[in-house]
């Protein structure tokens, strides 16, 4: 429950309020910097397209994968501590990837890059929960806010730095930040091991096996799921929007990548409305029912009449993006315990990410066996359709212990 009195951010936990925003930032600044300046990078070495292709199907795989992973490493380390070392993981796997000298470097420090980010991905959400369970929504909407920000700001800076200071220099630079989101949360655990610093937020024992529990109810599926939708929706149109709309649209190449650039900048406000019409309104449904409206009209005018009105249908597609903060905050409403926020962040992040790793690779094989764009908008329809479900199974006020205590006793 959100506390009716909340105190202000910076109050006796400032130093959890620069590490989550620092954290927030690094998360999306990692991924985001590389794809714009491939062709820089091409003129020191070769980069196949192969790895090329596997680069980008790296972020959803390592992020399903470290889902599943990182709950166990939470139970043997703690937030606190998983925290900071996955920003010097990320400091680190950048750097290395700015001195990167072939292919197969590049990849396999993207690779680990991607790893850290997963843990840190997975252990915001719970930390916001611990640290500021009186501020969830303002918090949230400041962490999901920070995530568009960052997704989109590295492309529109990467290739002038690149040109002006060279790939490498803007490859690297972005470790600056991850390297100063350690600092606060080095300094939390210090301060907790040499002073029992009542200002400070003692996060309690986990409890084995909550993870292991969450296949097994409908609320946990159910989130999960959002998460995917919103995750595959993203992906697959950073993948496949431009090849389309130049195709069925008739839009120059400059105009499909301004067409994306706007799918993407419409993450940012969804990311800072979202969380205050859930935590202040209850409003859950009213958020499914505009992403599902919204992204089924943008795949209707799409099919029906690409070449009108194609910057509505665009703003369309990007408004299911608001499933993405919306999971976000239920992740730390829909547990009541933090070890039961960790296994839930997990879960709805390991398996969002793996339907969202399979997306852009079904509308290529989709497009393949038929020639043809529209069934492969019709399929993306069917990927919102399953906001109905989700959206009814979320909506009620119920926790993740609370359906397990219901349906198989003590938590």
């Amino acid at each position: 429950m959100t506390d009716p009195r909340p105190r202000p951010l910076w109050r006796g936990r400032l130093l959890a309020l620069v590490g989550v925003v620092l954290v927030a930032f690094s998360l999306r600044s990692a991924v985001a910097a590389l794809s714009p300046i491939i062709a820089e990078i091409q003129h020191d070495f070769a980069v196949p397209t192969g790895v090329v292709g596997l680069i980008g199907t790296a972020p959803p795989v390592c992020f399903a994968v470290f889902g599943i992973v990182t709950p166990a490493l939470e139970r043997r380390f703690g937030l606190q501590r998983l925290a900071a070392a996955s920003m010097v993981i990320v400091t680190a796997a950048l750097l290395w990837r700015a001195v990167a000298g072939d292919a197969v470097t590049l990849l396999v420090a993207t690779a680990v890059l991607f790893a850290a980010v997963g843990v840190g991905n997975v252990v915001l959400p719970p930390l916001i929960k611990a640290y500021f369970p009186d501020r969830v929504g303002t918090m949230t909407a400041i962490y999901s806010g920070l995530l568009a920000v960052a997704a989109f700001v590295p492309p529109l800076v990467a290739v002038p730095v690149a040109d002006a200071a060279g790939w490498r220099f803007s490859l690297g630079m972005w470790a600056v930040f991850a390297l100063l989101a350690v600092v606060p949360w080095v300094s939390i655990v210090m301060r907790a091991r040499v002073a029992a610093d009542r200002a400070e937020v003692e996060i309690e024992a986990p409890a084995p096996r909550v993870l292991g529990r969450l296949p097994r109810l409908s609320l946990a599926w159910a989130l999960a799921v959002t998460f995917g939708i919103s995750a595959a929706s993203v992906y697959a149109c950073f993948a496949w929007l431009p090849i389309v709309l130049v195709d069925i649209a008739g839009v120059s190449h400059a105009e499909a990548g301004a067409l994306l650039s706007l799918f993407g900048a419409m993450g940012l406000p969804w990311s800072i409305l979202v969380p205050i019409v859930i935590t202040r309104w209850r409003r859950v449904g009213v958020v499914y029912a505009v992403a599902l409206v919204a992204g089924l009209t943008g795949v209707a005018g799409m099919v029906l009449a690409h070449a009108a009105g194609t910057i509505l249908w665009v703003v369309l597609l990007g408004t299911p993006q608001a499933l993405f903060p919306a999971v976000l905050v239920l992740i730390q409403l829909r547990a009541r315990t933090h070890e039961g926020a960790v296994a839930l962040s997990g879960f709805a992040q390991s398996v969002g990410y793996a339907i969202a790793a399979l997306f852009p690779l079904m509308f290529a094989l989709v497009h393949e066996a038929t020639g043809s764009w529209q069934p492969v908008l019709i399929v993306f329809g069917a990927l919102f359709l399953a906001a109905i479900p989700t959206g009814i199974i979320v909506s009620k006020p119920r926790t993740i212990e609370d359906e397990w205590e219901r349906r198989h006793g003590a938590w």
